[in-house]
């Protein structure tokens, strides 16, 4: 009897520590191209910082989703007055920051107020621009006032420059980040790592992860052997040229998304012959965008017909509205009275994406009678040149900010575009909050981009991830800049 109880225990202990063994796992090592500069979201416009922070360590009132999509995050609600001039956010209570301090009502009024101040230095001041007051009502809540509706206002709330900050800690956040995410900052190893641990104070849904150490990793090579020693688990942010090594291994989840990336083919709208509606069509017949593709981004991209991320909740196909046609190119130039071509330059900044998209297109137009002179220039020839003088003729280049399809709108934009209807559009989406509303009025837009060929629109930036086959919860899509952990855990 007292044998087999012995047996029966050791059963019992074994199952225990079998359980043990196979528990899921609570680390994880990320690997970053870039190191930030510094870890203040609210203080630089450097994507890296937001990769480490965003979601993680800091929360704005708003936050974007997976999809794009604006949430409630400090705020657990809100409501907009009839004239879309007047914001009262009510916020969660008993959120604390990591130095132990109460968040309320008066860091929001501060976190504003600093980000919108004279001296600020706050890479994104435009976001804040719109507001007039910011008043605390209750610790609870605060109502911000603008001058004028700014339909976006929501999601402006939801960008890592809009993240809320203490007083008592907002001048070290650089060296020493503070904030009222579900994870706290734990140490910077500069010129290697980042890492983060679990808040054991969090307000909400508690993270899955204990521990995340971001590792920089500028060199491109060291990715697939990092991955396959284990060191890394992994690269939200990978090698496109790699891909292969790693893409048939069962033991890594190989996942393309999209960015904010927009990879044009971009037209100087006033310089003859562009200002002719047929020349422009003309050239958006000849691009055959799955052979740009295939050169320019490792077959990886993903084709656009107008100035919106796949990704993004209100994207409408219109890759369809060109489809590769050299004999509909060429009717179109005839129509133009340039039956016999002509010839033009194409200002090539340093990406591979664009100059091996350059070669390729210019191939393509030289097929319909378009010869293009290649210029390789520098980014700072391009800036100066092509951006801010207007001196070009094509050029290409990814557009990598979010939701900025408004560009095409500016008057002193670089594409020399100018349609009252499509500014209309643009105004008007401006200052509605309603998202039924807010969509149809993005439809419109890119519709009207579509129809005037206003650029040659080629394809979306790729988000090539690869990561341990047992992480979950790690974003497909960047429609912002951030690695979010706050879903991330691994599967038993």
């Amino acid at each position: 009897m007292k044998l087999w109880k012995t047996v029966l225990a050791a059963a019992v202990l074994s199952m225990a520590a079998g359980t043990s063994a196979f528990a899921a796992r609570t680390d994880l090592v990320i690997g970053i191209p870039l190191e930030p500069p510094h870890l203040d979201p609210t203080a630089g416009a450097a994507a890296a910082i937001d990769e480490v922070l965003y979601a993680n360590v800091f929360e704005g009132l708003t936050r974007i989703g997976p999809s794009g999509e604006v949430l409630p995050d400090l705020a657990e609600s809100w409501t907009i007055s009839d004239d879309g001039k007047v914001y009262t956010f009510k916020l969660h209570t008993g959120v604390k920051f990591h130095d132990g301090t109460d968040f309320d009502a008066n860091d929001v009024k501060f976190s504003l107020d600093r980000a919108r101040a004279d001296n600020s230095v706050n890479a994104q001041k435009g976001l804040f621009a719109a507001i007039d007051t910011v008043d605390v009502v209750d610790p609870a809540t605060v109502k911000v006032t603008l001058k004028n509706p700014r339909g976006s206002f929501l999601y402006n709330m939801g960008w890592g420059d809009a993240v809320m900050v203490a007083p008592e800690t907002a001048d070290t956040n650089k060296e020493k980040p503070v904030g009222t995410g579900p994870f706290k900052f734990q140490s910077w190893a500069k010129g290697s790592s980042i890492t983060l641990v679990k808040s054991d104070t969090y307000w909400g849904t508690p993270a899955s992860l204990d521990k995340a150490e971001f590792r920089i990793v500028p060199d491109a090579a060291a990715y697939v052997p990092a991955l396959l020693s284990g060191d890394i688990q992994a690269f939200p942010f990978f090698d496109a040229d790699s891909v292969a090594q790693v893409k048939d291994d069962p033991r890594f989840k190989v996942v393309i998304g999209a960015t904010e990336g927009e990879t044009i083919l971009s037209i100087n709208n006033k310089k003859p012959p562009f200002d002719k509606l047929q020349v422009r069509q003309a050239i958006s017949y000849a691009l055959d965008r799955k052979a740009i593709i295939d050169g320019a981004s490792a077959g990886l991209g993903q084709p656009i017909g107008s100035h919106m991320s796949p990704a993004n909740k209100d994207y409408v196909d219109l890759t369809g509205r060109y489809p590769h046609d050299v004999a509909k190119a060429k009717e179109l130039l005839k129509e133009a009275g340039l039956e016999n071509g002509f010839k033009a330059t194409l200002k090539l900044p340093p990406p591979a994406y664009a100059r091996l998209g350059g070669e390729i297109i210019a191939s393509q137009l030289r097929d319909v009678g378009i010869d293009l002179e290649i210029i390789p220039v520098e980014w700072a020839q391009w800036l100066d040149q092509v951006f801010t003088k207007k001196d070009y003729d094509l050029t290409i280049v990814s557009h990598t900010e979010p939701n900025d399809i408004d560009i095409y709108s500016r008057k002193d934009y670089y594409f020399n575009y100018d349609n009252p209807a499509f500014d209309k559009v643009i105004a008007d989406l401006g200052v509605t909050s309603d998202e039924a509303k807010r969509k149809e009025l993005l439809e419109q837009a890119q519709k009207i981009l579509a129809d005037d060929a206003v650029v040659g629109f080629l394809f979306e930036l790729p988000k090539v991830g690869v990561w341990d086959a047992k992480l979950q919860g790690l974003w497909e899509n960047a429609p912002i800049q951030a690695n979010d952990l706050t879903k991330v855990k691994w599967s038993e």
